[in-house]
């Protein structure tokens, strides 16, 4: 890690990861120039630290240039769950190829280092199990989901010729599933939307037949490796999976959610989208070696303080109102009309 203070820009510093980078980096003692458009970041996920001697908010959207002078970038910009980003695919590439250029351009006029945060989804539907870095993968580049992945997988070649071209020091980590509190409740990605459906009593949804598998990783557990894969050798550049190498299938988390949540949720199914991933899980053994990096928050532990941050964010059920009684013998309800045979003569 950094031992002197540095000016570090962070990209998509009021999103759901950006915003804890934001707050570790700062308990680390360096000035912070956090960037975002709002499109997907939220105020509230940095609310607490706009009073900081030493945090700085620019709204910026990085498909155009950014003239600061910095020591390091994190660049995390780019809505990361599929409703997102397919809800303006043409911006979402541009966020992901003109951002990366941009900020490219920056790290090589300034000298700083640059950390990009790409996708487990560059490996698309893979045919390999557990992903290594060394697969290619295996990705629909006309499908709904391609403006992420193909842009993702764009920025990683940017990344790597502007190495090659011009010396820039450059990290490419390959973030898979992670989450935890600052997710967005309607973000659409899978922990947030069980929890949140868990919380509100409606049904868990689940796509397909729930046997595809993800592996999900706590958010403290990815911003320690984040960290770490910046503060590595000037030749290790990746790309590095970062992300928690234990699988779970679909039901497995839907019915663990609705345990940890007490909410007795029924689990409906619903058609699977186009190009959905049916296994995800990383080979980290690179990130172990490297990096001494390995994740430490269990998916039972990180859900329950995930479902905890969610208890404190959803407006309280309105009061039920008591259930009917019917009214005592000798009693009458209201509006009831009384019966011949008990009107005084």
């Amino acid at each position: 890690m950094m031992k002197r203070p540095a000016r570090i820009l962070v990209t998509g510093g009021a999103g759901f990861l950006g915003s804890h980078v934001c707050e570790r980096l700062l308990l680390e003692g360096h000035d912070i120039l956090c960037v975002d458009n709002f499109s997907s970041g939220s105020k509230r996920n940095i609310a607490h630290l706009l009073g900081h001697p030493r945090f700085e908010l620019l709204r910026h959207d990085v498909s155009f240039p950014l003239y600061v002078e910095v020591d390091e970038i994190y660049n995390l910009a780019c809505p990361a769950s599929p409703p997102q980003y397919q809800q303006d695919p043409v911006q979402t590439t541009k966020t992901s190829v003109h951002g990366a250029i941009h900020l490219l351009g920056l790290a090589r006029r300034t000298g700083a280092r640059l950390l990009q945060a790409s996708t487990s989804e560059v490996y698309g539907d893979p045919v390999c199990h557990p992903q290594r870095e060394d697969y290619w993968g295996h990705v629909n580049p006309v499908g709904p989901r391609a403006c992420y992945d193909e842009g993702k997988r764009c920025a990683e070649t940017l990344c790597m010729d502007y190495r090659r071209r011009h010396g820039l020091c450059v990290k490419v980590a390959r973030i898979f599933n992670t989450y935890g509190p600052r997710m967005l409740a309607d973000d659409g990605r899978v922990v947030s939307n069980f929890v949140v459906q868990a919380l509100t009593g409606r049904a868990l949804t689940v796509f397909g037949n729930g046997r595809q598998t993800r592996s999900f990783c706590y958010v403290d557990d990815l911003v320690d490796g984040l960290l770490r894969l910046m503060a590595s050798a000037d030749d290790f550049c990746g790309p590095v999976n970062l992300g928690n190498p234990v699988e779970s299938t679909m039901l497995e988390l839907a019915r663990k959610v609705i345990a940890l949540t007490g909410s007795g949720a029924a689990i409906d199914f619903a058609p699977l989208p186009v190009d959905d991933p049916a296994r995800r899980r990383p080979d980290i053994s690179l990130a172990q070696q490297r990096l001494s990096w390995q994740p430490a928050v269990s998916l039972h532990d990180g859900l329950e303080k995930t479902i905890d941050y969610f208890r404190g964010l959803l407006p309280p059920e309105p009061p039920q109102p008591p259930a009917s009684r019917p009214p005592a013998p000798g009693w009458l309800a209201v509006g009831q009309a009384p019966s011949p045979s008990r009107l005084r003569h």
